[in-house]
């Protein structure tokens, strides 16, 4: 069995029929026939139901179709690392993080990286913090950027900074106006809050025992941006991100008089980092921009 043949065998399943398979690989109707021809004899079974001109995968060509695209995704990404390891600019590299970080600190480690590396590639994908470090756990991406730092001893964690946090209000609440505020104050306030498993909620819960009380959660959302809607549609207060730099706050904050009204993150891989060298040469340019640099809003 060839690879070629598994990829003819794809392609025929997509148009369904051998002339316009044919045409498109470039090569000769009986070619191809005998292709599918050996595959089915190695099989033993046929893989279409013919209809005329047409040709419809059946139960056992369907099974045999996920299959055969898993083994050739495989041997790309296979092909993808070597190459990786040859030429780290030209790499691919995944990284996971928190929406809210989508908005300023991936953007901002990205656009510097690009003039070091422009050849280098990257699959992005935003979720909840326990979801990210999940992913890095089992090698689905390369790098988490992530708030707070999680309790795992299986993973290594790099400090980038402290994210300080604020009291949203709705407009016309008794807290508007205010110079600042204590988390404690928040213990009869109706609140809007991520959902468990998100890197906010776990630093709103944290503040709140903390400060004595457990916090009356009336709405959980998915989304940084829904909370903050929330909470100017006077659904509840609720403890989200201080504005960073260069990007106005949608939602209006008070500063906590808490010392500990901040969220720290980081980048979180694997024990013994990223495996492709692309990936570890984009986590060494993050750790030196740590060392450099330290971010806006860190204490």
């Amino acid at each position: 069995m060839q690879l070629r043949e598994l990829e003819w065998f794809i392609t025929l399943t997509e148009t369904g029929n051998m002339t316009t398979t044919a045409e498109q690989l470039n090569i000769s109707q009986p070619t191809l026939s005998r292709a599918l021809a050996r595959l089915e004899r190695k099989l033993g079974v046929k893989l279409f139901d013919r209809n005329q001109n047409r040709l419809r995968l059946n139960k056992y060509g369907e099974i045999f179709r996920a299959h055969a695209v898993r083994a050739i995704n495989e041997i790309n990404q296979g092909e993808e690392r070597i190459a990786t390891l040859v030429d780290p600019d030209r790499g691919v590299v995944s990284l996971g993080f928190l929406h809210s970080f989508g908005g300023w600190l991936i953007p901002r480690l990205l656009d510097r990286y690009r003039a070091l590396a422009p050849r280098t590639s990257f699959e992005l994908c935003g979720g909840a913090s326990d979801a990210v470090v999940d992913d890095v756990r089992h090698g689905r991406i390369d790098i988490g950027f992530v708030a707070p730092q999680p309790t795992a001893d299986d993973l290594h964690w790099l400090p980038l900074g402290h994210e300080q946090l604020g009291l949203g209000v709705p407009p016309g609440h008794a807290f508007e106006g205010r110079g600042d505020i204590a988390v404690a104050d928040l213990m009869d306030e109706p609140m809007v809050a991520l959902k468990v498993g998100y890197g906010l909620r776990q630093v709103t819960d944290r503040l709140c025992r903390e400060a004595g009380f457990s916090p009356r959660i009336e709405t959980e959302v998915t989304e940084l941006s829904t909370l903050r809607a929330l909470v100017a549609a006077g659904m509840g207060v609720a403890i989200i991100p201080a504005a960073q730099p260069g990007h106005p706050p949608t939602t209006p904050t008070i500063p906590f008089r808490d010392h500990a009204a901040f969220r720290q993150y980081g980048a979180v891989t694997r024990t013994h980092g990223p495996s492709g060298r692309a990936a570890r040469r984009f986590l060494e340019f993050v750790a030196e921009q740590s060392r450099r640099q330290q971010p806006p809003t860190s204490r």
